[in-house]
C-alpha cells in the first residue's frame, strides 16, 4: 500500500494554524485508524489463574468492608489496554466479586449491562427488578442496563463471582453513570421457573408482560443438561455450544455482549476459527488448554482468559475421562448490531 505524507513533513507554521483552529490533517495517521486487512488491536491474549486471585480477593474481604466498598471487586484488566483503563477488552470489563457472610451490598442500578457468573460458594442471592435470584456455582444471572439490583449473602461461606459488564463502550461514550437506591421489596415470580423449558412458554391469558428481559436467572444445572442432551443427540457435532438467550424472542440475553455455554468431550481438540470479536473463556468444570497466535495457557477450574478478535483459538480437554465446561462471552450481539461481524 502507498505511503502516506508524515507530519513531520508539514511546516511547522502550518501546523500551528491547525492546531490553532483545533485542525488535524488526517493523512499522516489515515493507516494508524483505517490498517490494511486486520485492525489495530490493543487487546492481549491474557489469563487470570483463579489460584492467584483468590488470596487476594480474600484479603481485600480483610482490608475493606463493604460498608467503604460498595462493591470488592478486582478488576480483571488486560495489559494492552493499560491496568489504569480496567478493562479486558474494548467492550468488555471483567471483575472478581467477594460478598462475605451478613454481607450487603446496597441496591443501585447503571447505565452498562452486567451478568454475574457464579464463581464458588452458596447462601448468596442478587434481586434485580424485585426478582431474588439464588446464586449457586455456574449460574448466570443478568442485570441489564437501568434495572435496580442488590446482592445480599444469607450463608456461611464466602462467595465470588465473575462480572461482566460492557462498561468499557458505555464509558466510551460519555453514558456510564450509576444511581444509589433503597432495598428492594422482593416480587413474587422467577424467570427461572416460569421458563424453565426450552420450546414452552408461558401463555399470557390476560396480560402481556412488559419485561424487556423475562429471565434473569440461568441455571448451570440446567445449562449442563442441555450441553449433555446435546453431545449425546449429536455424536457427530464438532462443537458442543449452547447461547443464553431471550425465551421471548430468541435474541442475546443482553444486546450489546453474548454468552455461551462450550463442552468439551473427554480428550477433545476443539478449533475456533478467527472472528472479528474478543472473546473471554471461564473454566467452570475441568481442565483446558487454549492456544492463541503465540501464546498457550493451562486453564484450571475458576480461571479465566481473554483473547483479541481476528485470531482462531484452539481449546483441548486435558483430561481424557471427563468432560470439560466453559463459560463464554464476547462481543459478537454489538459487531452484529454495527454490521461489523466476521467469520474469517
Amino acid at each position: 500500500m502507498e505511503d502516506l505524507g508524515r507530519l513531520e513533513d508539514l511546516p511547522q507554521s502550518y501546523r500551528d494554524a491547525l492546531s490553532a483552529l483545533n485542525l488535524v490533517p488526517l493523512w499522516p495517521s489515515l493507516r494508524s485508524v483505517l490498517p490494511p486487512k486486520v485492525p489495530a488491536r490493543k487487546t492481549q491474549a491474557t489469563h487470570w489463574p483463579y489460584a492467584s486471585v483468590r488470596p487476594l480477593l480474600m484479603q481485600a474481604g480483610e482490608l475493606t468492608p463493604m460498608e467503604k466498598a460498595e462493591r470488592r471487586v478486582l478488576v480483571l484488566a488486560n495489559p494492552g489496554h493499560g491496568l489504569e483503563k480496567m478493562q479486558a477488552s474494548a467492550a468488555m470489563y471483567l471483575g472478581m466479586q467477594l460478598l462475605l457472610p451478613g454481607e450487603w451490598a446496597p441496591s443501585h442500578r447503571h447505565t452498562p449491562n452486567a451478568v454475574r457468573m457464579v464463581v464458588e460458594g452458596e447462601g448468596a442471592w442478587t434481586t434485580v427488578d424485585g426478582e431474588k435470584c439464588p446464586m449457586e456455582r455456574g449460574d448466570l444471572i443478568l442485570t441489564p442496563t437501568g434495572l435496580w439490583h442488590e446482592h445480599g449473602h444469607d450463608g456461611d461461606e464466602a462467595v465470588v463471582w465473575l462480572d461482566v459488564l460492557d462498561l468499557p463502550l458505555v464509558y466510551y461514550m460519555e453514558a456510564s453513570y450509576v444511581l444509589p437506591g433503597e432495598r428492594q421489596a422482593t416480587q413474587p415470580g422467577r424467570g427461572d421457573r416460569a421458563y424453565a423449558r426450552g420450546g414452552l412458554l408461558p401463555t399470557p391469558v390476560f396480560e402481556r408482560s412488559s419485561k424487556a428481559y423475562p429471565m434473569l436467572r440461568y441455571p448451570w444445572a440446567n445449562a449442563r443438561e442441555a450441553l449433555q442432551s446435546l453431545a449425546a443427540d449429536r455424536p457427530d457435532l464438532e462443537a458442543v455450544q449452547i447461547t443464553y438467550a431471550n425465551p421471548e424472542t430468541g435474541e442475546d440475553a443482553e444486546n450489546i455482549l453474548g454468552f455461551c455455554a462450550l463442552m468439551l468431550r473427554p480428550g477433545q481438540t476443539l478449533s475456533l476459527p478467527a472472528r472479528s470479536v474478543a472473546q473471554v473463556f471461564h473454566v467452570i468444570e475441568g481442565g483446558v488448554s487454549l492456544a492463541v497466535e503465540q501464546h498457550a495457557f493451562e486453564l484450571q477450574v475458576a480461571d479465566t482468559a481473554c483473547t483479541p478478535g481476528y485470531t482462531a483459538v484452539v481449546l483441548r480437554n486435558a483430561s481424557a475421562d471427563e468432560a470439560a465446561f466453559v463459560f463464554m462471552a464476547d462481543e459478537a450481539p454489538l459487531h452484529r448490531k454495527l454490521g461489523v461481524y466476521e467469520l474469517r
